[in-house]
């Protein structure tokens, strides 16, 4: 596809409802971001947020606080009560709902150290510990950067239950994507829920892009998506992002009705999804893993996105999701505003949980 500018409308003051929202001001003529630029997005808006580190840190003030006694371990540290010691950061990490599993692996691991005699210090074990976590979410999430593909449009199918903040979500992505210059088009595959198409066309609104929305009646949410992705080639939209339907992962019939929509987009593009991204509510801490095994049995998952970990002190979880399913974290909401849902990166979550204490 060639590179082409397209005119994107403003829109008008009274639909900017949101106070913390305010979108960019720019020119009206935003340039079509082309092949390159959608292969590279996911990388591009990682480097952009790599510095953040002060709104991730924010985010995770709750779990941090939460795990405010394992600092206390690393500064009363005697290698006498080692053994105890250990036992009591066991328990920090679960309370902050690591997970027995995941705590007692990170756990393991400085405990090995400690008695080949590598570990010595308090400082020495926050360093292992901050290492051993970076490690597993490396290890077992792998890339976390959206995966697009070299052809367009890149398709993104966005799934979860009731009020996990999948079409908040959706709009923020939807705002970042067109500030990178992408031509978006949302495809309103949620037409169970009467206000579903309404709330999407307001976060569409809020960012300039276009929503597909049934063509007829009470059409199936495969239909639409078959057919807004149909649009997209047509129309030379480089990225569609698809809404569906809330649901419980225990309810099979809805569960298979989310296979058949993945079906149809893969119908009408080769190799589409591109990726298939389940939205979590970070509060909702370990509870969330069987919703994450079913629905990744169901549609097989490229990605996790995790919300509202601003209201929980529960973001041990994270580690958790990633260490349990071997999907990786690929963005994180830490907060209200479009800005604050980042693209996950490890490094700066670690170290928002285990800062390095000031000096005095």
């Amino acid at each position: 596809m060639h590179s082409q500018c397209v005119i994107y409308p403003l829109p008008a003051p009274h639909r900017l409802r949101l106070k913390q929202f305010h979108r960019p001001q720019r020119s009206q003529q935003v340039c079509a971001a082309g092949p390159g630029l959608i292969q590279k997005l996911g990388r591009v808006l990682r480097e952009k947020a790599q510095g953040d580190l002060d709104r991730v840190f924010n985010g995770a003030s709750k779990t941090r606080e939460r795990l405010g006694v394992v600092e206390e371990l690393f500064t009363y540290w005697s290698l006498e009560d080692a053994d105890d010691t250990l036992e009591e950061l066991e328990e920090a990490l679960i309370t902050a709902d690591f997970g027995p599993k995941t705590a007692l692996k990170v756990v393991d691991i400085i405990r090995s150290k400690v008695k080949q005699g590598k570990l010595t210090t308090g400082e020495q074990i926050r360093g292992e510990l901050k290492q051993s976590i970076l490690d597993l979410l490396h290890t077992r999430g792998g890339n976390t950067d959206l995966q697009l593909g070299a052809e367009q449009p890149g398709v993104i199918l966005v799934v979860g239950v009731n009020g996990g903040g999948k079409t908040t979500t959706i709009g923020k992505l939807a705002h970042k994507f067109d500030s990178e210059g992408v031509k978006v088009l949302l495809a309103a595959g949620d037409t169970f829920r009467a206000a579903a198409a309404e709330q999407l066309q307001l976060w569409a609104d809020r960012s300039g892009v276009t929503v597909h929305t049934a063509t007829r009646g009470k059409a199936r949410p495969d239909n639409v998506l078959y057919e807004a992705v149909g649009r997209a080639i047509k129309e030379e939209y480089e990225v569609v992002v698809c809404d569906t339907s809330g649901r419980l992962h225990t309810n099979a019939s809805l569960m298979e009705e989310l296979a058949k929509c993945k079906r149809a987009i893969g119908k009408r593009l080769a190799n589409a999804p591109h990726e298939t991204l389940l939205v979590l509510d970070g509060t909702t801490g370990l509870n969330m893993l069987n919703q994450a095994r079913q629905f990744n049995e169901t549609v097989k998952l490229t990605g996790i996105v995790l919300t509202k970990l601003d209201g929980t002190a529960r973001g041990g979880a994270v580690v958790s999701v990633v260490d349990e399913l071997g999907l990786p974290v690929k963005f994180v909401g830490v907060g209200e505003t479009v800005e604050d849902l980042q693209p996950f990166n490890a490094a700066n979550f670690v170290e928002a949980l285990f800062p390095a204490p000031a000096k005095t």
